[in-house]
């Protein structure tokens, strides 16, 4: 199989049957051109969308009316093939319109109480007595068997080098459809338990990965596959390998965010898989017409997916007629253009990391997808250039130096045996909240006793140090605390809790917001022990709701005195930006990317991308191994540069979005 490549386009085509003259515009010398002017070299094209229609004369599907007989997929296919550029194939896979409405009975019930949808007709076109949107099928469904049928036919007809299935998240499998009860029945599950609708969730998810997946290899074994859920859940290893790669959806001004890339590579860069970032070139989301977001916002983004080693993918949407929009190409090649001058620094990598993060999310499941501890912890290490990984229980523990379990995460079962012997081979812990526990006790050795819960909320934290470079104060901290007691008189103790005279009730308040402080410490806020450090609050969920400096420079402070001159990277780089630092064995290498953005808010809600200012010396220090040169790419400008002890250090003098810096070692 070969590697994936580098600059990809995702072009989506979800076109109604009420439109006419479909593909009539279709010009393969203007495909070409705008592909070109893209510096495009891979291309996901459509053979079936989200309405359900098919756009080649199929016989497993209905072609779109609009398209009068004319093969557009194959169109694409030559005209892709001509210039050398990589062509997947989409298919819609839990969205089908068309379908729907034909086999109503094939939806997915969402829930017990879920009436079925009524079907219209006007005008010899059906359509559902509901909101304009699309409708799930469900996989455990005969809808499965025309699905695979489908996808046999596309593998036949075009023998592509990949397909893509889309809308198979792990949502779209909770069905509580006659089929999936009878399924439950089948298996032994109760049809009333919510354990085991998840279970039957889990079971459709792979039974339909398992079709797909034989059906297409059955014709050709080196083809890549890819279901697209929107999201790599992390800590399901099993999901992510019923992939050939990884397409990280992730657009930022989409629903996703500027949190949720960086999030997601974190985990995929331990899969040991090929992984690519999906962005689109939309001012928001997909299916925007006309919408296209600032050139810097797009060389932002991909250059993000070029620090973390993934191959890059940009999201549009073609016309009904069929031809691709010049601007559009003309904004990808911006990004791209910068992008292909610098990958051969940037693929076969491994990412080094300080520091591991266990997540919410990977302990907990789906549930906890969008955990604010999760959130508070990434954005954290971020913006404190802390270099880390995300992973899961299956990872290599003793790579890291330092394991944060951030505010709820218990070390009981495998997972506490795993940490256990983690931290008897040297390795440390970072304990926040209630996570840690065992039982109602600290599975480490991190010099206090866990007592529970605070009852008072908020809560002051009281630093035994200069904290924001200010003289010793008292932070309120709005999130949840927990008490612990002292019992190692060797233990180091940063900061104490202090609380408040009384919570704030009707009967009893203070001034506008909350009660001051007792001026007396309460119990141990943040301490050192043996085996790592315990923070009393919840602090990263807090972080991510509240963003309080002082709670950023309370981690930082505590990782610093765990990692101490073990530490890889230290930087002045500003806290919005992005450093990464990865290792290219092969090529006796080290190569460090630093990017500078500001997202800002726009209109309800949307974060964009707009300005790029100019970044002016900017210090760095390496620990690593013997550095003959250091030179910028892809100027390929060598710069000064002083090792001693170990210790390589540079200054870029400017850099304006991102910079490449190539460490050769000796």
């Amino acid at each position: 199989m070969q590697k994936l490549p580098q600059r990809q386009v995702h072009l989506d085509f979800h076109t109604s049957e009420c439109i006419d003259g479909i593909g009539s515009m279709f010009n393969k010398e203007q495909f070409q051109r705008c592909l070109k002017k893209g510096h495009v070299n891979s291309i996901t094209v459509f053979a079936k969308c989200h309405h359900g229609w098919a756009y080649f004369p199929s016989a497993t599907n209905e072609i779109h009316p609009g398209l009068h007989g004319f093969d557009l997929t194959g169109a694409m296919l030559e005209a892709c093939a001509e210039i050398g550029v990589a062509a997947p194939v989409y298919l819609s896979a839990g969205l089908d319109e068309k379908y729907f409405v034909e086999h109503p009975e094939h939806a997915v019930v969402h829930s017990r109480e879920e009436q079925p949808l009524a079907i219209l007709e006007e005008d010899g076109h059906k359509y559902v007595d509901d909101r304009p949107h699309f409708h799930d099928l469900c996989l455990n469904s005969p809808y499965l068997d025309v699905l695979v049928e489908q996808v046999k036919e596309v593998m036949h007809r075009y023998h592509p080098v990949g397909i893509f299935l889309d809308i198979v998240g792990i949502a779209h499998f909770r069905c509580y459809c006659n089929y999936c009860r009878k399924t439950l029945r089948e298996l032994g599950l109760d049809e009333n338990d919510d354990a085991s609708i998840a279970t039957l969730a889990e079971y459709t998810k792979k039974r339909y990965e398992d079709a797909i997946n034989e059906a297409a290899r059955a014709i050709d074994p080196d083809v890549r596959i890819f279901h697209n859920g929107g999201h790599i859940n992390i800590g399901k290893r099993d999901w992510a390998h019923q992939n050939t790669h990884l397409e990280l959806e992730s657009l930022p001004t989409g629903g996703w965010g500027y949190d949720h890339f960086p999030k997601s590579v974190k985990y995929a860069q331990t899969l040991g898989m090929e992984h690519l970032g999906m962005t689109g070139k939309f001012h928001m989301t997909w299916g925007e017409f006309g919408g296209f977001k600032h050139p810097n916002a797009l060389r932002y983004e991909v250059a993000l997916s070029l620090a973390n080693g993934s191959k890059c993918s940009v999201g549009d949407q073609m016309h009904p007629y069929g031809f691709l929009d010049d601007a559009t190409y003309e904004l990808i090649g911006i990004a791209y253009a910068e992008a292909e001058a610098v990958e051969e620094y940037c693929y076969d990598i491994t990412p080094v990391a300080d520091v591991a993060l266990l997540t919410m999310e990977g302990t907990f499941g789906d549930a906890r997808r969008k955990s604010p501890a999760d959130t508070g912890a990434n954005r954290m290490l971020l913006e404190g250039k802390i270099l880390y990984d995300i992973i899961d229980d299956k990872c290599d523990f003793s790579k890291y130096k330092v394991i944060i379990l951030p505010d709820g995460i218990p070390a009981q079962g495998k997972l506490g045996e795993l940490l256990r012997a983690y931290v008897s081979g040297g390795g440390k812990v970072l304990c926040t909240g209630a996570s840690g526990l065992d039982g109602g006790k600290f599975a480490f050795d991190l010099g206090v006793t866990f007592r529970g819960e605070s009852e008072y909320n908020p809560s002051y934290f009281h630093p035994e140090y200069n904290a924001l470079g200010l003289s010793p104060a008292n932070y309120v901290f709005y999130g949840k605390m927990y008490e612990a007691s002292l019992n190692d008189e060797n233990a180091r103790v940063l900061a104490h809790t202090r609380v408040p005279f009384f919570n704030r009730t009707a009967q009893h308040f203070c001034s506008h917001r909350h009660t001051p402080f007792v001026v007396e410490n309460n119990t141990p806020g943040v301490v050192i022990g043996k085996e790592g450090a315990y923070i009393a609050w919840e602090i990263f969920t807090e972080y991510a709701e509240i963003g309080s400096y002082v709670l950023k420079e309370t981690v930082l402070k505590v990782l610093d005195e765990l990692l101490g001159e073990e530490k890889t990277l230290r930087t002045t780089l500003g806290a919005q930006g992005i450093v990464t630092l990865n290792e290219q064995k092969a090529q006796n290498r080290h190569v460090l990317h630093a990017l500078y953005a500001t997202p800002t808010k726009r209109g309800s809600g949307v974060k964009i991308i707009e300005d790029l200012v100019t970044i002016h010396d900017t210090a760095f220090e390496l620990r690593l191994p013997g550095i003959k040169t250091v030179r910028l790419v892809p100027e390929n400008k060598e710069i000064p540069f002083t090792y001693e002890d170990g210790i390589c250090r540079f200054i870029i003098d400017k850099f304006t979005c991102k910079q490449v810096v190539v460490l050769e070692h000796k």
